[in-house]
């Protein structure tokens, strides 16, 4: 069995059993990495039994990582995981770039690497193509493709990558359901497929509809009660659980996501301070909640733990 066939069971078998966790980067208030706060609540993550576990990701703020604190960070998940569950770091820009990330994650141990969408430009199909040769050419990790913002791969080009050997799965992030379903069916059986639209539980009933049923989750970051739950309703077919809790948390929260650009980060890292997470708060350019927002967010987090049996 090669390296990437049993990463890619492992990640098969995780997302079966769970959603895929992207824990939080922690900051001192003063802005500098905590990494004592991140162990903490990483480890608080890998504790719940997700699939997966996502470092230094959209959610984990990696856009605002230097390479010493990404290496502190993938380090610090690795070690937690203890081969527990696979860790698939994420790294980007451009190719060049990215492959500086790749290298890093390689040595700290990482499993795989989740490729966010390159920095700034539209790019024509033959480029995305390239821009994903490119880097799995200087690194022995797997690699998973993340189409969202200026990544929106065709489905020949989806078989053009999926032939890259490197090359694992796709993360989608456009909820654009056609296209979807024609990147399932162009792609090969063992190529795997993962939910990554924003607050992806919205949107979990219709993606699993076209083969996507594996989903990341941004709220297991501060209330994996609620995630799981919400996982286990999903797959049991437990449709009148699934309703509450989409209608009674997660579309408020989503609404409220809606309310300031980069909230999708801010809300999901207040709402674990707001649980005694030590993850702190985010960087520039994002900001934190305002106390109005704030005080809304925690009212409806403890409705959505009362409705799963859990308290603030």
């Amino acid at each position: 069995m090669t390296l990437h066939t049993e990463v890619v069971r492992r990640l098969r078998d995780g997302m079966a059993d769970g959603v895929l966790s992207f824990p939080l980067t922690a900051f001192h208030t003063d802005g500098s990495l905590d990494p004592d706060g991140f162990r903490t609540h990483v480890a608080a993550q890998i504790a719940t039994a997700p699939g997966a576990v996502f470092p230094a990701c959209g959610t984990g703020e990696f856009f605002s990582l230097d390479e010493d604190e990404y290496r502190r960070v993938v380090s610090v998940t690795v070690e937690e995981a203890a081969g527990r569950v696979p860790v698939v770091a994420g790294t980007g820009y451009g190719w060049a770039q990215a492959a500086r990330f790749a290298r890093i994650a390689e040595e700290a141990g990482a499993d795989a690497l989740l490729v966010l969408p390159h920095y700034l430009v539209a790019a024509p199909q033959d480029g995305l193509v390239a821009q994903l040769e490119q880097l799995a050419a200087r690194t022995g990790l797997p690699l998973i493709a993340y189409q969202r913002g200026q990544v929106a791969f065709t489905a020949d080009a989806l078989r053009r990558i999926a032939g890259i050997p490197n090359v694992i799965g796709l993360k989608d992030g456009h909820s654009d359901l056609d296209r979807l379903q024609r990147l399932t069916l162009a792609a090969l059986e063992d190529f795997l497929f993962f939910n990554g639209a924003a607050t992806a539980e919205i949107q979990a009933r219709a993606y699993a509809t076209v083969g996507v049923p594996a989903y990341s989750s941004a709220v297991h970051a501060f209330a994996p009660e609620i995630a799981n739950a919400f996982f286990t309703a999903l797959h049991g077919d437990d449709h009148g659980t699934v309703e509450k809790l989409l209608r009674d948390f997660y579309v408020p929260f989503v609404e409220l996501r809606d309310r300031v650009p980069g909230y999708a980060v801010s809300l999901v890292k207040a709402a674990a301070r707001l649980r005694g997470r030590p993850v702190g708060p985010v960087r520039a350019p994002l900001t934190d909640p305002s106390p109005a927002d704030l005080a809304d967010l925690k009212t409806l987090l403890a409705t959505g733990l009362d409705l799963v049996g859990a308290a603030l």
